[in-house]
């Protein structure tokens, strides 16, 4: 009489000798392995890029080069509004930031983020980002985030519970999804940077 003892597969062997579980016929990372996260409330995948199938994010919807003689510094930051006006958050002259404006400009539409670096002498590299701008009037604070969900809405601004709603967000949310998060910034004023996902 002979005795045959079932061997496991090869996949089960690997994923049991790396501490992973193996479940629904796809070897996978048990629930606490980076690669088994859910996205984030951005729509941003979680694990290490390469190494779990994540695809690295895209920084930018623009990247370009110009030539910007009147900035002082060695980086700038600034907001570009769809009125053409640009929001700085260095102590740069007047107009020293429209060659870069124009560069990002010529792709992309305000309203957007941007970020450029001096690479040598008045050549700068910029890159860009789409963002959302909405005005919320009589909103105070500099951060708000709105969640809504079947049981409610909560607003909180600066960490703390807000009684009140911001329908300016509120709608940017519900464009989204019926239960939806909005994290907004102040950018100047009743404008806010703000960026909706679904829940």
């Amino acid at each position: 009489m002979s005795l045959f003892r079932r061997r496991r597969p090869l996949h089960e062997q690997l994923a049991r000798a790396a501490d992973m579980s193996v479940g629904g016929g796809r070897p996978g990372l048990s629930p606490s392995g980076l690669g088994a996260e859910p996205p984030g409330w951005d729509g941003r995948q979680r694990g290490e890029p390469g190494i779990h199938g994540v695809p690295r994010a895209r920084r930018w919807d623009v990247v370009a080069g110009a030539l910007a003689p009147g900035l002082t510094g060695d980086e700038v930051h600034f907001v570009a509004l769809d009125d053409g006006t640009l929001l700085v958050e260095e102590d740069e002259p007047d107009d020293s930031l429209g060659p870069l404006a124009d560069a990002v400009e010529a792709s992309l539409r305000p309203p957007y983020r941007a970020e450029a670096v001096r690479r040598s002498g008045d050549s700068w590299s910029v890159g860009a980002s789409r963002i959302s701008v909405v005005a919320v009037p009589g909103l105070r604070g500099d951060e708000a985030e709105l969640v809504v969900t079947r049981e409610g809405h909560r607003l909180h601004v600066d960490g703390r519970p807000v009684f009140g709603s911001a329908p300016a967000l509120e709608r940017l949310g519900a464009a989204q999804a019926a239960e939806f998060v909005v994290r907004a910034s102040r950018l100047e004023g009743d404008l806010w940077q703000a960026e909706a996902a679904a829940l």
